[in-house]
């Protein structure tokens, strides 16, 4: 079972490699919630899954994070 794990950790981490840039969390979530959910009831794919959408949502929001906000109008200049 651990050969199929280690397989599984460096055919991930090869697709890493190559995956273009807007994969962004998904491939780090991916494995670390794999190996997470292989620990927790050989539920690795259910993990990974999961760990791939919480890692997307993640980076998503740091994006926001780093974008500079637009300017609000004042009350003044909405009369």
């Amino acid at each position: 079972m651990k050969s199929i794990l280690v397989a599984s950790i460096i055919a991930v981490s090869a697709l890493a490699a190559t995956s273009p840039a807007d994969a962004k969390g998904c491939i780090k979530g991916a494995v670390v919630g794999g190996v997470a959910g292989h620990y927790a009831g050989h539920h690795g794919m259910l993990g990974a899954a999961a760990g791939c959408l919480y890692g997307r949502h993640h980076a998503k929001e740091q994006e926001r994070q780093r974008q500079p906000q637009p300017a609000q109008p004042s009350q003044q200049e909405k009369l």
